[in-house]
């Protein structure tokens, strides 16, 4: 028994809720800086106003990956999820460009990501749940596609109402401008449109099914899965404490050494490992009255026993994220700063320069979308590895460029680097790692995966405004310069991942 080869278009219907998605996700990465800003935050804050995001993800996706997994009802098994997390998505998007103070739009982004990422990490896993070996890099690549289109029309949109139907862009101070609002309005309707597409068109496997199709793969390859002993109370409580006490030394080294002077987020890196420990602890005291992971105890049981190749990968996946999440939150105030000369964010000229970081937003996401069909077929020829390597490379190269460009037409071409090494992070790492996966455990562990995407980030939001501030006095342009380098060491870091599924190396 074996799982059925999808055609194109089912792959299409089963990946077009993305599109919504990401449609939503791009709003948020192209405009909140400039919410927030508009609404009163200095640029070396916003890192850390960004901080919900991150955060919010590092504790949903493994939860809502683990619930996946138990779920089968009338609707499915990852498909609940997905209307679930776009309609909170939707009502989020109408109610943050409304937003009466700064600290009120924080809060709204923390309900939206986390949202978002409830309708997100079911997505990847329904890939490996409904596609064979051999059509999931085209399954994670559909995913890009949809991403990037969705990302395209998303980021441009405050651009197009402004200049072509003539809705203002500009506002009294502290107030969003009407380019902006309608956009998020027109994104939660696309985004709730799009999921429940999916949803009507889309089948899934039932439990039984995915078992029988493991039973078939172990007795056709002579790989069986093997079953790991759970962590003991003691293997818990033990690398509980490690962790807690290289918390507590982080802590007072930042004390120490007076780090965190004018920069408290960095107690964030020091709070989380200590948050890390302590869950470990408990997880071992729970441990000892009960011998069966779940739950909480279950997903740090599948993290301590994660496969090798999804290690592997999150070497990778921090340098990849590292950079794009200093993309995301700097391009605004780099841009209109190094090519604009302006910091006002009530001015015309700032906020010409905010709708034109839109477009090159709109740029990347079309690139990614694009090669989103090029790199299945580039690794077929090359291997899974070597083309991430490339596409990584050619998007640092990329980056770093944007220091040296003073026209902003001319910023477009950086842009279709930027674009390439986005639609190899969203589908490529993906195709490798859900090779090595058990499919019981394919959400669980696409939600951990998520771990090495957002503890970059959140290392990010801690530690790149004080890099800003202090090391680079203020030359916001020099922090995409760092992430350039950022991914660059994400493509040399690809020489250690063990890549067993890839078809490139089957056929040699």
């Amino acid at each position: 028994m074996k799982k059925r080869r999808l055609s194109f278009w089912e792959i299409w219907n089963m990946s077009f809720g993305f599109f919504g998605i990401q449609f939503g996700f791009a709003l948020q990465n192209a405009n909140v800086s400039r919410i927030f800003e508009t609404l009163g935050a200095r640029v070396e804050d916003i890192p850390i106003l960004w901080i919900a995001a991150p955060i919010t993800g590092l504790i949903v996706q493994p939860i809502i990956g683990h619930l996946s997994d138990k779920t089968w009802n009338g609707f499915g098994r990852r498909r609940p999820y997905f209307m679930i997390g776009a309609i909170f998505t939707t009502l989020a998007l109408y109610i943050m460009p409304n937003s009466p103070s700064l600290w009120i739009a924080a809060g709204m982004l923390w309900i939206m990501d986390a949202s978002i990422n409830i309708s997100m990490e079911p997505f990847r896993a329904f890939v490996g749940d409904n596609l064979p070996s051999e059509q999931r890099t085209m399954g994670f690549a559909m995913q890009s596609f949809f991403i990037g289109t969705g990302a395209v029309i998303a980021s441009a949109l405050p651009y197009i109402l402004t200049n072509w139907f003539g809705i203002s862009n500009t506002a009294a101070e502290g107030v969003i401008p009407e380019s902006v609002k309608l956009s998020f309005y027109v994104g939660g309707v696309v985004l709730i449109a799009s999921v429940l597409y999916t949803v009507l068109t889309s089948k899934e496997y039932s439990p039984e099914e995915l078992a029988a199709f493991e039973e078939e793969k172990e007795k056709s390859t002579g790989i069986k899965t093997v079953i790991k002993t759970p962590v003991t109370s003691g293997q818990f409580m033990k690398r509980g404490v490690i962790w807690t006490l290289i918390g507590i030394a982080t802590t007072f080294i930042i004390k120490s050494f007076r780090l965190a002077e004018d920069n408290g987020q960095l107690y964030i890196i020091s709070g989380l490992l200590l948050v890390f420990g302590l869950i470990l602890i408990i997880s071992g005291l729970i441990t000892k009255n009960n011998n069966r992971p779940q739950g909480m105890v279950g997903i740090m049981n599948d993290l301590l026993h994660m496969p090798k190749t999804m290690g592997q990968l999150a070497v990778v996946q921090f340098f990849s994220w590292l950079s794009f999440y200093a993309l995301w939150i700097y391009t605004t105030p780099a841009i209109t700063q190094h090519i604009y000369g302006t910091t006002d964010s009530t001015s015309l000229l700032y906020n010409q320069g905010a709708n034109w970081v839109g477009v090159l937003f709109a740029v990347y996401n079309a690139v990614s979308a694009i090669s989103a069909f090029l790199l299945p077929v580039i690794a077929r020829q090359i291997g899974r590895k070597a083309t991430h390597s490339i596409a990584l490379a050619f998007g640092g190269v990329s980056l770093i460029s944007l220091f040296f460009i003073k026209d902003p037409n001319m910023l477009v071409i950086p842009m279709i680097g930027v674009g390439f090494a986005w639609g190899s992070i969203l589908s490529m790492p993906y195709a490798i790692l859900t090779g090595s996966l058990p499919a019981d455990k394919m959400g669980t562990y696409m939600g951990i995966f998520n771990f090495f995407i957002v503890i970059p980030q959140i290392l990010a939001a801690s530690i790149l405004g004080f890099i800003t501030r202090e090391l680079f006095n203020g030359q916001v342009i020099l922090t995409l310069v760092l992430a350039g380098c950022s991914l660059i060491l994400g493509a040399l870091s690809l020489s250690i991942v063990q890549d067993k599924d890839d078809v490139y190396k089957l056929k040699r």
